[in-house]
């Protein structure tokens, strides 16, 4: 039986309590010094940060819960890809010591989101389909025309910045311009990045069709390595950073008037949204029928982009991260 039914054994283990990596004991603060971001904790020391990859999910920029699976499938997705595009975007990967673990260099961040769309698309307020149902036809400093449908593709792909809000906080989408004369980049800096991360964009949506999906939207994070470098860091081109769709089905949906076949978090946006919850108080608790379908889905992105069946280390995560990062003979 497959790991991603729900009735499976591996399925039924991560689904329990302790199944999932949620939290990291204080005993890995010898790691280096730690920051713990919505999904990932992140440990700093001599110039490299090692990455662990939780099962942690959020939305709407609140945290929910976990997804079985999760941090395996976004650790492996991130390198994949930036082995992919390695040649277009240098990155900040150094090595894979554990499914929910990454060595990288340690960089300077760019205090901005790097968000790249598509289409006309999302339900949270900040999204450009959104926007342009309010009425608004400039987005990010863009021009867009009228007569576009939800879920449309647009005229070309743009970068819509945004700004990295706090944990806890919302991320506002803004424009070049308003970047610029708040000193968070300069205005040559941006020009380039525009380019690099539109070109990264573009091979990524040319691999995904190659494997029968449409690579929606996505978001990078850029940092600047210690040589001056400005390199990807975080993840790249994962359900949580990005929208899939299937392409096959995508004229049909559009065709219907339904939303099109997705593959990432967009699941468990339109469902909170079901719920009445769009990010402002208390969150709805996420059933365990939810969580393993939302592990199913990004179980099935892994698959269909790297061409290989998932094989989930099944291992309690704490005790398997201890042993691979040489915690247990300390």
């Amino acid at each position: 039986m497959a790991v991603t039914d729900s009735t499976s054994p591996e399925m039924r283990r991560a689904l329990a309590p302790g199944g999932t990596l949620d939290a990291l004991p204080d005993e890995f603060d010898v790691l280096g010094a730690r920051y713990s971001g919505k999904v990932r904790e992140n440990f700093t020391r001599g110039g490299e940060r090692l990455i662990l990859v939780t099962d942690r999910v959020s939305a709407f920029d609140v945290v929910l819960g976990t997804i079985p699976f999760k941090g395996q499938v976004l650790n492996g997705l991130a390198r994949f890809w930036f082995d992919a595009t390695a040649a277009i975007f240098p990155n900040h990967m150094l090595g894979v010591p554990d499914p929910q673990a990454m060595r990288a260099v340690e960089c300077t961040p760019i205090p901005v989101e790097f968000v790249v769309r598509g289409y006309l698309t999302g339900v949270s307020d900040t999204s450009i389909a959104r926007a342009y149902e309010r009425g608004e036809r400039t987005f990010c400093g863009h021009a867009l025309p009228d007569g576009l449908r939800r879920h449309d593709k647009l005229p070309e792909s743009l970068l819509t910045p945004s700004t990295k809000a706090p944990k806890g906080q919302h991320d506002i989408s803004v424009s070049r311009d308003w970047l610029v004369e708040r000193g968070l980049i300069d205005r040559e800096r941006y020009d380039v990045l525009e380019r690099r991360c539109l070109a990264l964009f573009a091979a990524g949506q040319k691999i995904a069709a190659e494997r029968g999906l449409i690579l929606v939207d996505t978001k990078y994070e850029l940092g600047v390595r210690p040589d001056g470098e400005i390199v990807l860091i975080d993840e790249i081109h994962t359900p949580d950073s990005s929208r899939y769709w299937y392409a096959d089905s995508y004229p049909q949906a559009m065709a219907r008037g339904e939303d099109p076949r997705s593959l990432d978090k967009e699941y468990l946006r339109r469902w909170l949204v079901s719920q009445g919850f769009r990010g402002e108080g208390p969150p709805p608790v996420l059933p365990d029928e939810i969580r393993a379908e939302a592990a199913r889905r990004y179980i099935e992105v892994h698959e269909l982009i790297t061409g290989r069946t998932f094989e989930p280390d099944v291992e309690p995560p704490v005790a398997r991260l201890r042993r691979n990062l040489g915690l247990s003979s300390r």
